[in-house]
């Protein structure tokens, strides 16, 4: 063979080669693309994909605790929302998440879509509202760390998400769709919420719910009992605090496993985990319950800590959709969870404060002992 046939010959196989390169490299990197992964058998399947539906919004938080709204002297901006805390959170985790909702077409809903964006979380479902304004919400804290909010909407950019405005291919793509209960206050943010969750089940999505009850937003308590539990048949996974508990029940004992089993496990649910404060979490399936201690950590500002909790959870949920079904391994998931909930804590501000996956392993004591924690997380 002369030289320069066998320089055309190598020429071409070098040119082959940066072509499968360039193609490869092309998956990856195009958003919104489906996500590959090897599965034990070695097959090609589409990987963990979280879909987060609901609210994004800004917190102004106290530079101090123990102050007044009127008293606080500054306030720190961040980025804040329940859905797009946990979208970020399983980001940080090393997860692949997705965030749907609406903003205002201002200078704070562009600021939201960004902070999605380099936190790694798809932000494709994003819609840009012209006629209202981003939802804000000022947050006080107390001494002990726990906060009482002041929001400004009515309406905001997030309340008027509409149908049109959903991206179903985007629901397709994922494994798991989580929401709260703010979309559900009013219309037609409500009835797109409906569609979407409706769609991601049909779509065979395991459901998941943190009902995350904000009770100065909805017209009154009834409205709100009534509103979260309009939507509750529908979920294969909910996330409660016990204060949630009382009220969802009518003051009921929230310590009670008769009372979570009879008044809100329901047949198609797979796991109801019951976030307890300082005292962990509790974890109720249809075969078993039980209960996984938390971490002592001095609480500074528990704003995103449930959200870093259910972050932690559907990470391990999203690798083991099967999970709730061994106690062992869902146990290892909750302590998981725990710590990333510990974590947050302990800085102001929800997004800022959601830890990575490495900080969360290096915090989980070897031997996965866990002191009873002092964080609030709800």
């Amino acid at each position: 063979m002369s030289r320069l046939n066998l320089f055309h010959k190598h020429s071409r196989c070098f040119i082959c080669l940066i072509l499968l390169l360039f193609y490869l490299s092309s998956l990856v990197s195009q958003r919104g693309s489906v996500r590959m992964a090897k599965n034990d058998s070695g097959n090609w399947e589409k990987s963990p994909f979280i879909i987060c539906f609901g609210e994004m919004l800004i917190d102004f938080v106290p530079n101090v605790s123990g102050v007044s709204l009127a008293e606080a002297t500054a306030f720190k901006k961040a980025a804040g929302g329940a859905p797009a805390n946990v979208a970020v959170g399983i980001a940080r985790l090393g997860g692949s998440s997705a965030f749907i909702g609406k903003v205002g077409d201002d200078e704070f809903g562009h600021m939201l879509s960004n902070i999605l964006k380099i936190n790694n979380v798809d932000n494709s479902g994003i819609r840009f509202d012209t006629g209202a304004r981003t939802a804000l919400a000022f947050v006080t804290l107390r001494a002990d760390g726990e906060r009482e909010f002041m929001f400004y909407r009515n309406p905001s950019a997030d309340m008027l998400l509409k149908e049109s405005d959903l991206d179903l291919h985007l629901i397709k793509k994922g494994s798991i769709f989580h929401y709260g209960s703010i979309s559900l206050i009013k219309e037609p943010c409500r009835s797109t919420h409906l569609a979407a969750l409706k769609f991601a089940k049909k779509e065979g999505l395991l459901l998941s719910y943190d009902p995350n009850l904000r009770l100065p937003l909805w017209p009154s308590a009834d409205a709100a009992r009534e509103g979260i539990k309009s939507i509750w048949e529908y979920a294969d996974v909910i996330k409660v605090s016990e204060q949630e508990i009382s009220f969802l029940t009518g003051g009921e004992d929230p310590y009670s496993d008769e009372v979570v089993y009879n008044n809100l496990f329901h047949d198609n649910l797979k796991l109801l985990v019951v976030t307890d404060g300082e005292k962990g979490c509790r974890y109720y399936t249809k075969k078993f319950h039980g209960r996984v201690g938390g971490f002592r950590v001095k609480a500074v500002d528990t704003t995103g800590a449930g959200d870093s909790f259910v972050s932690g959870l559907l990470v391990h949920l999203a690798s083991n959709l099967d999970i709730y079904q061994d106690e062992k391994k869902l146990k290892e998931a909750l302590v998981f969870a725990n710590a990333c909930g510990a974590i947050t804590v302990t800085e102001r501000g929800a997004i800022p404060s959601l830890p990575t996956k490495e900080a969360v392993l290096d915090f989980i004591p070897k031997g996965n002992e866990q002191p009873h924690s002092l964080c609030l997380i709800s």
